[in-house]
């Protein structure tokens, strides 16, 4: 009998949210993911020292100093780590604008098109790219003119069906659902556990990817964040899913029949209103969502906070 992770690729695409590239080459994904606290963590081992210093030593070689070489180095980094990911999966592997950025359309747009032009340079095409950026108004508008040059978007830090909504009339290439955030929240908040179909992270997942199917949206939909194998599993058949290492190891060493949840047909039937979206209700009704105002803004601070970390270890090598 195949294990589950075998048959989980049947269904759907199986990305690998992780820096490790070892751990890629064992589970075989198609794609692979990655976010600053993810590279940060990679960046401190000493298996991945010369890639890192070889990215410092091309920032160092610019000219630049200060706070820009920090900036460059970092730059250099996320590129160096993305073109060794590619050469692993087949794929595509989706790159972290700053966090810090969530909130500046302009400037996300900028360091957006400052990385692919590194990608180019290295010669990568950007069809093997996803640039990330954080579900607000303004990342995703940014998202939106990003895809009108051809640059594909992966909108992350994603928690109501307000932002999928968002991005999928953006055009958005693909969403980052973050099931295991949610499932956090409501049971810190409640007290209970949620198992199944009734972990309300999973429902949000089921539920954006209901309502693309019913009004014929093209954004891609990858959950993400997962907390055990049963979210994964009742997630099956969605368009993605990226699941770190552990979960990976899991379901590939566990056998059992596993069957399809998500399916386009019945989703499409789905009993679902149309949501008439613009500026002012977009920031309505995410404020109305505790969970995800809360999701949103501290998921925002923990990545900008790694990025400060990893500029500190930068500014050290560098010095």
């Amino acid at each position: 009998m195949a294990n589950q992770l075998d048959q989980l690729k049947q269904f759907t695409t199986v990305v690998a949210d992780t820096g490790d590239f070892e751990a890629m080459r064992e589970y075989q994904p198609q794609d692979a993911t990655t976010n600053p606290s993810l590279i940060l963590k990679a960046s401190q081992q000493e298996q991945y020292a010369e890639l890192v210093d070889k990215a410092l030593s091309d920032a160092a070689s610019s000219g630049l100093s200060g706070e820009a070489a920090v900036e460059a180095a970092i730059d250099r980094v996320l590129i160096a780590f993305g073109k060794e990911i590619l050469k692993i999966v087949p794929g595509r592997v989706s790159t972290e604008v700053d966090a810090r950025l969530s909130f500046d359309e302009a400037g996300t747009i900028a360091k957006a098109q400052h990385l692919i032009a590194l990608y180019e340079g290295e010669g990568i095409d950007r069809e093997r790219i996803l640039i990330k950026i954080a579900s607000t108004w303004e990342g995703i508008e940014a998202a939106s003119k990003l895809q009108d040059e051809g640059i594909s978007c992966n909108l992350t830090l994603m928690f109501s069906l307000a932002q999928a909504v968002a991005c999928a009339e953006g055009g958005i290439q693909l969403i980052s659902p973050f099931v295991g955030r949610i499932y956090d929240w409501f049971k810190k908040e409640t007290g209970n556990e949620y198992t199944g179909a009734d972990d309300p992270g999973v429902q949000s997942v089921q539920e954006i990817y209901s309502y693309y199917r019913k009004f014929g949206y093209e954004t891609e939909v990858m959950g993400a964040s997962f907390r055990n194998t049963s979210q994964i599993l009742e997630l099956a058949g969605c368009d993605l899913l990226t699941i770190g290492p552990d979960l990976l190891e899991q379901l590939q060493s566990t056998e059992g029949d596993l069957v399809r949840k998500l399916d386009p047909e019945s989703a499409a039937s789905s009993d679902i209103e149309k949501l008439d979206l613009d500026e002012k209700t977009f920031r309505y009704l995410l404020n109305e969502d505790a969970m995800a105002t809360e999701k949103t803004a501290q998921g925002i601070r923990a990545f900008a906070a790694d990025i400060v970390k990893m500029e500190k270890l930068i500014a050290e090598k560098l010095g």
